[in-house]
């Protein structure tokens, strides 16, 4: 089989992909393993058994993925496969996209837990290539299989075309079903690496745990997994086929292309599809919005409405955000530092509430109830609660309403973005679930770091061996009610409190959420 992202180009750009830093190309020497398509060459790094780049699927445009092409040689894992092709910095891409890693103590009997992470970027962006989600650190420390990996984004996995046209049953989830091809994969090998098949944790962040909550409501997916943990990532609502058959019309119409002619989408450059899913979104404004549907296929409910899916009611689950969340998207633009009053409601746009909501009404109930804070704290407080925590909060209240309630936290250890502002922005929780403080991009700051990762990496790994995370360094976490609203604060020390910011989720509750997309 030859690897394809050193045949193919994505996006007009080179597809050779960096050998990966540190490590020398696998030789004779290093692990392998025998898959049921092939046998793979690994590395050892750190005592770690890696794995980067093996295919776990295959799949035409716009078609179900299945198995990819039978090797026999044994195939070269020493370096990551390309992400799906997408706007940003992903330097790799390919429609060849379907890879994925592992991590792993022993090639051997051990049966570890598996911790599986999907990463975020929406439904557009990323890969499970970053240094921030290297495996190494969290498996030698915890004893455990890391998986990482890439599915199909953007519109290659969530144009919803199948009232457009015939021939494109499935689309609009075909990201999500690359996931579960991905679990399945999992499941099939997780033995043959030193983990146990019947100890699967997804934990994702931000789309990363957008998509998991999609999953524990998508039938395909049921049995393929036992714990969930998600970090700033909800799904509350799919799109609807009408919406997301909007969303497709004017895709193709950016292509050129009349429904009609929607199967000439399958030949088309892959740069052009990415360039024309730019166009302006017709229920949101911005770029196309690309994700889940509701087709009553592969996903036949919204994922946690109008309550939380049975299917997973036995999944143990972690759920939470930062509490800064928005700093990551506004906190960098100096135009939104040194706000006036009269200046903020400009700033508090749909497109950043993501709730159709009066801005100036959302600044005079801070105003009122919170008069020390700035109008700087007060968009970051307000766009927080809106686009992001409040639909944690609807999945907490939901599972606690199943009788199946999760256990939330609200991260506030601190991090430090390029501007030098700090906060417990969005991602700053992945290097210390991941334990890779010293990975470009991690932020992390001050002398007891490392002890904040010690608390978090350690929690995610009694999670995913026992299906509860308390232990050492952890107050009693009781889990989500509707009576109490009980969190565990992330810091240090860690404390447990009863709905943190309650005003604010009670003013919040009161207007209408719908999530974007549907």
């Amino acid at each position: 089989m030859v690897r394809g992202h050193l045949t193919r180009r994505g996006l007009g750009l080179a597809a050779a992909a960096l050998p990966w830093a540190g490590v020398a190309r696998a030789g004779s020497g290093d692990p392998q393993v025998r898959t049921a398509h092939g046998p793979v060459r690994g590395l050892l790094r750190d005592g770690i058994a890696t794995f980067l780049g093996i295919p776990y699927g295959a799949a035409a445009r716009f078609d179900l993925p299945g198995p990819p092409p039978a090797w026999r040689a044994p195939f070269t894992a020493d370096r990551y496969g390309p992400a799906s092709p997408q706007r940003g910095s992903e330097p790799d891409q390919s429609e060849d996209c379907l890879r994925l890693n592992v991590w792993t103590p022993g090639v051997d009997a051990a049966r570890r837990p598996v911790l599986v992470y999907v990463h975020g970027g929406a439904y557009a962006t990323g890969s499970g290539s970053s240094p921030l989600t290297d495996g190494t650190r969290l498996s030698a420390r915890g004893d455990v299989v890391v998986v990482t990996l890439n599915h199909r984004l953007g519109p290659l996995g969530y144009a919803y075309l199948d009232r457009l046209a015939p021939g494109f049953r499935h689309t609009g989830n075909l990201g999500q079903l690359d996931l579960v091809l991905a679990l399945e994969w999992v499941r099939t090998h997780a033995a043959r690496f030193g983990g146990d098949p019947d100890r699967v944790t997804v934990f994702g962040q931000s789309g990363g745990g957008a998509k998991i909550a999609t999953l524990m409501a998508t039938p395909a997916a049921a049995s393929l997994f036992h714990r969930v943990l998600t970090m700033s990532g909800q799904q509350v609502t799919a799109s609807g086929p009408l919406n997301a058959t909007r969303r497709a019309g004017v895709w193709l119409d950016a292509l050129g292309l009349s429904p009609d002619r929607a199967a000439e989408a399958r030949t088309l450059p892959v740069e052009r599809l990415i360039e024309a899913a730019g166009a302006t979104d017709p229920i949101l404004g911005g770029a196309l919005y690309f994700g889940p549907v509701m087709d009553g296929l592969s996903l036949p409910r919204h994922p946690f409405w109008p309550d939380a899916p049975a299917q997973s009611a036995h999944i143990p689950m972690i759920l939470g955000n930062t509490r800064e969340e928005t700093l990551a998207f506004l906190g960098n633009d100096p135009a939104n530092q040194g706000l006036t009053w009269d200046v903020l409601p400009s700033r508090l746009t749909p497109a950043q509430m993501r709730l159709d909501v009066a801005p100036e009404a959302v600044v005079a109930w801070y105003r009122e109830n919170h008069p020390a804070l700035t109008p700087d704290e007060v968009l970051i407080r307000a766009t927080t609660a809106g686009r992001s925590w409040r639909a944690a909060v609807i999945e907490a209240e939901a599972r606690a309403a199943q009788g199946a309630p999760a256990r939330v936290y609200q991260l506030d250890w601190p991090a430090r973005m390029p501007s030098g502002r700090t906060g417990a922005y969005h991602t700053s929780d992945i290097p210390l679930m991941f334990d890779t403080l010293s990975a470009p991009g991690s932020g992390a700051i001050g002398p007891q770091a490392q002890a904040m990762a010690d608390l978090m990496s350690d929690l995610l790994v009694r999670h995913a061996r026992t299906g509860s995370p308390d232990g050492p360094g952890l107050p009693p976490w009781t889990p989500y009610s509707l009576d109490r609203r009980e969190t565990l604060i992330l810091d240090l020390p860690p404390r447990m409190q009863d709905d943190p910011r309650g005003d604010e989720r009670a003013f919040f509750a009161r207007i209408p959420y719908v999530q974007p997309g549907t």
